[in-house]
């Protein structure tokens, strides 16, 4: 989830919570401290790039972070906090409602969340919203925007509130009940084309929860594609992508690689571009893969020689978007009839 949505969801829930007891502050409190589990970007800056893809949404996303940071900072609430101050109960509440849904919003995402360190490194993705999907953020962003905007006399405060994550709740709804007819589509296709795999993920495309991309993964490699709530057709057409794991020993660094490998949750494939040994992690999707279907993949990471992968998930999330892909994304999202 992007940062801004986060915010707005914590103004939204802060107005719920306390804002009857903390006036606007509740809105500015409340945002902030739905960003509290986003803190592990400051260490990035000490991590190589492997290791930071690991670090991030992982011990701060976990549920033993938010038993041990809730209380702390509801302590230092009551303690330190002035004009009106509040029970250690209020804000044992009013931080732990927060920090606890900004790590199961995460998990709605393909990145995944360590919910269960340090104990256990499995990431949770339930793969139902792209990391920034506006039909989700717009209702809930324009409800704080509008809780700032009013005076704290209006009787409708948490009415606006509540309408803003009702609405952007009901989009999370509709995209579940997307991911259900997808899937399905998607299990009958695999074994009505007899291919073999052993997992497979379904996860929107960008900003939107119409058009999904499919990846299986297997021994010998991964079949790609795309399916739209609204294709007709019962078959997917697949791109096969061989694994290449007899490249692995190539790489520079073992470690990397090993954390990479990790952190795909077996999603994966390397490949030479040019020179360069690349890891690719398929679960980012493709860059403008519903235009050509043998597009590069979002997440690609140089192993050797070891180039710059310090923006390795952004600098290919867009990478030549124009107006072309995105009529071709519009024209996907149509269906295939």
């Amino acid at each position: 989830m992007d940062t801004l949505t986060h915010f707005a969801i914590g103004a939204c829930v802060g107005e719920i919570i306390g804002g009857k007891s903390i006036g606007k502050r509740a809105l500015f409190v409340g945002g902030l401290l739905q960003l509290i589990p986003d803190i592990d970007v400051l260490f990035s800056v000490t991590l190589d790039p492997a290791s930071n893809v690991l670090a991030h949404r992982g011990f701060t996303h976990s549920f033993l972070f938010v038993s041990l940071i809730t209380p702390l900072l509801a302590w230092s609430f009551t303690r330190w906090s002035r004009g009106s101050p509040q029970p250690f109960y209020f804000w044992l509440r009013f931080i732990g409602v927060q920090i606890l849904l900004h790590v199961i919003l995460d998990s709605c995402n393909a990145y995944g969340t360590g919910w269960f360190e340090p104990f256990s490194h499995h990431r949770v993705s339930f793969h139902t919203l792209f990391v920034a999907d506006p039909f989700f953020s717009i209702p809930v962003g324009l409800s704080c925007l509008a809780l700032f905007l009013m005076t704290l006399k209006n009787n409708r405060r948490v009415a606006i509130a509540v309408c803003g994550l009702l609405l952007s709740g009901c989009y999370l709804g509709y995209s579940l009940t997307n991911k259900f007819l997808v899937d399905r589509a998607v299990q009958r296709a695999l074994v009505r084309q007899s291919i073999p795999y052993s997992k497979y993920i379904t996860t929107p495309t960008p900003f939107n929860n119409l058009l999904w991309f499919v990846a299986t993964t297997g021994t010998s490699g991964s079949y790609v594609g795309y399916r739209s709530v609204f294709d007709r057709e019962a078959d997917i057409s697949f791109e096969f992508f061989p694994r290449n794991d007899s490249l692995l020993p190539l790489a520079a660094d073992k470690e990397e690689v090993a954390k990479l490998v990790r952190f795909s949750q077996e999603f994966y494939t390397l490949n030479w571009k040019a020179d360069t040994l690349v890891f690719n992690d398929l679960r980012f999707g493709q860059m403008l893969g519903w235009q050509n279907s043998r597009a590069e993949f979002a997440f690609h990471y140089y192993l050797s020689p070891r180039l710059d992968n310090k923006l390795v998930i952004q600098r290919g999330r867009f990478a030549n978007w124009d107006r072309a892909g995105l009529n071709a994304l519009l024209t996907r999202i149509g269906g295939e009839k």
